[in-house]
């Protein structure tokens, strides 16, 4: 109790530190000379003090089970394991919103250490308009989503974590999520800062380009961890299953990426200031959209935090106040720093980003209207519609295919003006890529045009961006970047036109046939641990060298809430992963089994950390220098 008061209390403190320095900025920036005070700096700090030392107690409570604290009793139980215990603090809305507000505090305190150099009315801007975002969480979260609220009389047991998300890759997901999330926010700030002070120049791309690359690959780490947590434990196989929750964070992501590449544009050629703004403020936006969706009780999905329509109103309410503000400001100041210069070549490195941008923006559009537009027709027309695969398949396959050709060329195009002359080596390279193509496709046994041209087009990427590996002028973070997701792209296609499954209901003993392989259901076993029954499944995979490979799923029976959850075992190599999942069907003496194979799994891990290792080779190398 006294812990969950300490949490309280701090989290006032944070809030009355937070308006002083919103004071003492606006007081400093009518000064004529105005600057970074150590006054401010102090403040900045003691914000983020005052949000650690809340979030420290949350998690202390969850720790040693207290009961008297709401947020304790509704996520937790005394038989959870310590891992979850510590995770649950931010497994729930209350919990997850004290840790944006602590990241919302780290990264203004990480801005104004990053940006000594910058000009001080930059600096001041950027946190007084910061601050505005920091306040209005803290109102949300001492108005409507308390973390400490109390309970009486005090219960010696809580309702328990769902257990779904009792998972290691689910419990460090948020986090790096969030990262990523609430990094877009300092973007938000420094771009209207920018604007306002005049800042807009190749010195302030350079500063904000850390924290694009920040925001960039925590948001990549967050969705890749996201994405192996439902292949393993939902079940189904699958990675991306187009849901709702899942698009808000592709979203951003998508947006990132736009701004990434415009942000190299302007610090090298001072080019596309204006597309860079609205960039910076559609991205953000995207992440409050993110914020909103899980917490308003729109969606139904495991990710959703919270059911609560007053929050979402909160959260809309505010969303819409900082755009409305941003697009004042940038449409004050557009005309009187916006001084574009023209010249930019059909043929060069910027018509490359610029068309780019374009396809980028394009596919953000449709998992925009898709994720958005079944929502508005519920609410609106009570009407539901579903909106899957097909429909993004559809609208986004095929534009993919120009948007890795213009990706292909573009890293080899000059700033300003690009002469290009038809080698042989590029003639070799076209050779090859139809031959390795045509080759895959029929092994695969796909005879569709269409199918051909997506393979060439992700091959020819691959083929460029590897050979770029030679050339010591090419800047290497750019190019394990593009290789990556050259990969991605070749390995997800693989996966969805190879992939093969049979669904069985056996008993033990039994066995069925899939591609040659023979899988015997051998035996079950019963086991108790502390928090759930485990139900494990016995299986002999014989493939078609007779090799022996073993499985075990799962059926996981949970106490603390009772829910019964599905553990898939997989066997991974290389190139293929073996995929089993079973089910008990109620009184019979059959289980549901599902077995998969799931060609070139393991590269969709990989290929998404080598785009993430590119990034990372940009923020450590010096200056942060990326090129395109």
């Amino acid at each position: 109790m006294i812990i969950s008061q300490l949490g309280y209390y701090s989290l006032i403190f944070g809030l009355l530190t937070s308006i002083f320095i919103f004071f003492n900025s606006s007081v400093q920036l009518k000064k004529n000379n105005p600057i970074i005070s150590d006054k401010i700096t102090g403040l900045i700090g003691f914000q983020f003090f005052f949000v650690f030392i809340s979030f420290i107690s949350l998690i202390y409570s969850f720790v040693i089970s207290d009961f008297s604290n709401e947020t304790v009793y509704n996520n937790s139980h005394t038989t959870k394991p310590l891992f979850y215990k510590i995770t649950g603090t931010w497994g729930n809305h209350e919990g997850s919103l004290l840790l944006w507000l602590l990241v919302l505090s780290g990264v203004l305190l990480g801005f104004i250490f990053k940006s000594k150099n910058e000009p001080s009315n930059y600096r001041l801007l950027t946190t007084l308009l910061h601050q505005i975002i920091v306040i209005g969480f803290f109102v949300f979260v001492l108005k409507t989503s308390n973390p400490f609220n109390e309970i009486f009389p005090v219960q010696t047991e809580g309702l328990g974590l769902n257990p779904i998300l009792q998972d290691p890759a689910l419990g460090i997901h948020p986090p790096i999520l969030y990262l990523g999330y609430v990094g877009t926010s300092i973007i938000f700030s420094a771009a209207l800062a920018s604007m306002i002070s005049n800042y807009l120049n190749k010195s302030w791309a350079k500063n904000i380009k850390f924290w694009i690359l920040f925001s960039w690959i925590f948001l990549t780490g967050g969705i890749l961890l996201g994405s192996v947590w439902a292949y393993y434990e939902l079940g189904w196989g699958g990675f991306w299953f187009w849901d709702p929750v899942e698009n808000v964070s592709l979203m951003p992501w998508l947006s990132l990426t736009a701004l990434l590449h415009c942000i190299v544009t302007l610090e090298k050629r001072e080019l596309f200031k204006k597309w860079t703004i609205v960039l910076c403020i559609i991205t953000f936006a995207l992440s409050m959209v993110g914020t909103f969706l899980v917490r308003s009780g729109i969606l139904n999905s495991v990710h959703t935090f919270a059911n609560d329509p007053s929050r979402g109103i909160y959260i809309l309410t505010f969303l819409l106040v900082l755009v409305l503000l941003s697009f004042v400001i940038f449409i004050i100041y557009e005309n009187k720093h916006f001084i574009q210069k023209s010249d930019i070549f059909t043929l060069s490195k910027e018509t490359a980003v610029l068309i780019n941008n374009w396809f980028i923006l394009y596919f953000l559009s449709v998992v925009l209207i898709g994720t958005i537009y079944p929502i508005f027709l519920d609410v609106i027309l009570d009407e539901q519609i579903s909106v899957g695969p097909p429909f993004y398949n559809k609208l986004i396959l095929p534009f993919l295919i120009p948007f890795v050709l213009f990706m292909s060329i573009g890293p080899s195009m000059k700033w300003i003006k690009t002469n290009f002359r038809i080698r042989v080596k590029s003639f070799l390279e076209i050779i090859f890529t139809l031959i390795l193509s045509f080759i895959t496709v029929y092994y695969i046994g796909e005879k569709n045009i269409f199918v051909l041209l997506l393979f060439i087009g992700f091959f020819y990427l691959l083929l460029k961006s590897l050979d770029q590996f030679r050339d010591k002028t090419k800047n290497f973070a750019q190019i394990l970047s593009h290789t990556g997701f050259s990969l991605l792209l070749i390995s997800i296609l693989l996966n969805s036109f190879s992939s093969k499954e049979i669904v069985k209901n056996i008993q033990v003993g039994e066995s069925f046939i899939l591609k040659n392989e023979k899988i015997i259901f051998k035996k079950i076993a019963v086991e108790k641990e502390k928090n759930y029954e485990s139900i494990i499944g016995f299986f002999e995979i014989l493939d078609e060298k007779n090799k022996i490979i073993n499985l075990q799923p799962e059926i996981r029976i949970y106490n603390e809430p009772e829910m019964a959850t599905s553990e898939a075992s997989i066997k991974t190599s290389l190139f293929k992963d073996r995929f089993i999942t079973i089910n008990i069907i109620k009184d019979q003496n059959f289980f549901n089994v599902r077995y998969q194979h799931k060609p070139f799994m393991i590269w969709v891990w990989i290929s998404t950390l080598i785009i993430m290792l590119g990034g990372l080779f940009a923020i450590f190398r010096k200056n942060t220098e990326v090129n395109i």
